[in-house]
């Protein structure tokens, strides 16, 4: 029987058709980012760097180098042209079927209340222009599209979608990454109040409900239409969270109400400026001896350079503009100026997870959690800040 586990209250209900065009650009998706990226990287291996190191006498030196010779050749021209277009595709699909039966989701995202958790939003909030500025990920309209229709999930709704198109079952799998990492390395952190920061629509934050049961959880984005679907989501699937709209940079929350702050994946959608007051605020909202754990995809140090190309074309070609620049960010040094003691915070990797906490990554996390791992190809672990107050 097919895993029906990423089904909830907001699914949207498509036609044979539509499921169908899924399929295929789901297909298509992971041919190009399995099969043709393994071709990249053994052209690169076995022709491209070879090719150089005979001509030029040295190896390449970094990613922009890297860059330089891999652009020019029409096959790597080729795979950077068909990810941007899968990416496109994929929108296309999911865009036109939520627009279908938009006036569906937002008439059931209203009476999908259980009274469970709460909602709260600001009508008068300004979305800051590192997010309103872009699509990121190219999601048409991003993460404040709301379809022309007040009171609208539209952007939750898409946004819900183009993820589960390739997560069926597995939503929230970073979010489980963390919360194995956490309970691993602080098996005595039992909190009473956990913030999830940059919720969007609540996969990662529903996994906290279920690892803390005993703990109030809230959840806060900057984007309306993902709340509303998250929460509307959130109830339905019995989940008790207490959405709000706030920038994660300046919360209403008073000092030290949390004992976790956490974040998946937002990071690298912020900006320097920005993220440099999201770590000073996380501070603030710790209880003393609380934790605070981010997580993204490894920094630039951590991976070799032939990798390091590749996440740099999330810049060029994802609507991914902090990208780049967070990867090379000193990431603790960004932590001890936020407050952070020296030896209170640092860097490590945390494993992936399936959607059953089943480790599927063989990372080699230090046994007191405070160095980094060998360099090596991504895939091997989620990087991860941690700070503890």
């Amino acid at each position: 029987m097919q895993n029906q586990s990423h089904l909830h209250g907001m699914t949207p209900e498509l036609t044979h058709d539509e499921i169908a065009r899924e399929h295929a650009v789901r297909a298509m998706r992971f041919h190009v980012y399995a099969q043709v990226s393994q071709g990249t990287r053994g052209y690169f291996t076995n022709v491209v760097a070879p090719e150089f190191e005979k001509s030029q006498g040295r190896a390449l030196n970094d990613r922009q180098e890297v860059r330089r010779v891999m652009e020019e050749r029409p096959y790597v021209q080729l795979h950077l042209s068909l990810q941007r277009s899968v990416q496109e595709v994929m929108w296309n699909t999911v865009v036109e079927n939520i627009e279908r039966q938009l006036p569906e989701l937002n008439a059931r995202a209203k009476g999908c209340e259980r009274n469970l958790g709460s909602l709260t939003l600001n009508e008068a909030f300004e979305i800051p222009r590192y997010v309103s500025n872009v699509d990121i990920h190219c999601m048409p309209g991003g993460y404040g599209y709301d379809g022309g229709e007040p009171q609208s999930v539209a952007a939750g709704a898409i946004y819900d979608r183009g993820i589960s198109m390739y997560q069926r079952g597995q939503e929230g799998n970073l979010g489980a990454s963390v919360i194995g990492y956490l309970k691993k390395n602080f098996p005595n952190l039992k909190p009473a109040r956990i913030l999830d920061l940059g919720c969007t629509v609540g996969m990662s934050t529903l996994r906290y409900c279920d690892a803390y049961q005993d703990a109030e959880i809230y959840a806060l984005d900057v984007a309306a239409p993902c709340l509303r679907y998250g929460h509307a989501r959130a109830e339905s699937l019995g989940k008790k969270v207490h959405f709000s709209q706030q920038n994660a940079e300046r919360t209403n929350f008073t000092e030290g109400t949390f004992d976790l702050v956490v974040s998946t994946i937002l990071a690298h959608e912020t900006s320097t400026t920005a993220w440099q007051n999201i770590l000073k605020e996380c501070r603030r909202l710790l209880k003393p001896g609380g934790v605070m754990a981010h997580a993204d995809l490894p920094q630039f140090a951590d991976i070799d350079t032939y990798t390091q190309f590749m996440f740099g074309n999330e810049t060029r070609y994802n609507n991914e503009p902090f990208w780049s620049t967070f990867r090379a960010m000193d990431l603790k040094a960004a932590m001890e100026a936020a407050g952070f003691a020296p030896d209170q915070c640092f860097l490590d990797l945390a494993d992936m997870v399936d959607r059953d906490a089943k480790v599927f990554t063989n990372t080699k996390i230090s046994a007191d959690a405070r160095t980094r791992n060998a360099k090596g190809p991504a895939g091997f672990g989620w990087g991860v800040q941690i700070g503890i107050k």
